[in-house]
């Protein structure tokens, strides 16, 4: 298999924050000059940059990051790209009809999928464009996606934006929906132009903290 990168890399300089989360900061505290080795001190919200989230993240009582299993981190991905409509509507929300119209091209998503949206938002990445209304999923989508079980027990979904909510939607009505059992979403995801639209996987790394509600990630493209 191929394997591609799906993450931003974080850079002080460059990476977008949301609104009201912790800074990101890198401090050099020994160098090999001073002490024979590199080492900084990162600080950063646990959704800092690309990232997944855990269940827990949006629902008291549901699973978070350490504990979840590791099936949970590699599911089958299918990408829709919707980013000429988002381009028209910065506030799209993805519909089922997109969704079927996606299906009729490439057949039906396989149950307990990473369903991404290519919505072009990575391209403003680094800007202030990227923090300003975002495109995501309709809530109806989102209720479709689940009850058909397209993103099932432990599917989830994924953008290129800050998260499945549209950026004016804040209710977090899409996130609380898909944020249960042991469905996970994927965030500010890069490279969507490398991911087929069917017949890769997805493989989540990062480190998993003790009661973590995600976690900055390197989220690789599996392709066949």
């Amino acid at each position: 298999m191929q394997l591609v990168s799906l993450s931003h890399v974080n850079d002080p300089a460059t990476t977008t924050i949301y609104p009201g989360d912790p800074p990101f900061e890198l401090e050099t505290v020994a160098t090999i000059e001073r002490d024979g080795y590199y080492l900084r001190f990162v600080r950063q919200g646990e959704h800092t940059g690309t990232h997944w989230g855990a269940p827990g993240h949006f629902n008291q009582g549901e699973p978070l990051a350490d504990e979840l299993d590791l099936h949970d981190l590699h599911r089958p991905a299918v990408k829709i790209d919707v980013r000429e409509k988002c381009a028209r509507d910065p506030g799209y929300a993805v519909t089922v009809a997109d969704v079927e119209a996606w299906e009729k091209r490439h057949g039906r998503i396989p149950d307990e999928s990473m369903v991404i949206i290519w919505t072009g938002w990575d391209a403003k990445w680094g800007t202030a464009g990227f923090t300003r209304a975002h495109p995501g999923f309709a809530v109806e989508t989102a209720r479709w996606l689940i009850g058909t079980g397209r993103v099932g027990h432990r599917g989830g979904t994924g953008t290129d934006a800050f998260s499945p909510d549209v950026g004016a939607d804040e209710t977090f009505a899409v996130s609380r929906l898909i944020y249960q059992r042991h469905r996970i979403s994927l965030e500010i995801l890069a490279n969507l132009q490398s991911l087929p639209e069917t017949g890769a996987h997805i493989l989540c790394g990062g480190q998993i903290n003790r009661a973590g509600s995600g976690s900055p990630a390197l989220i690789y493209g599996l392709l066949p």
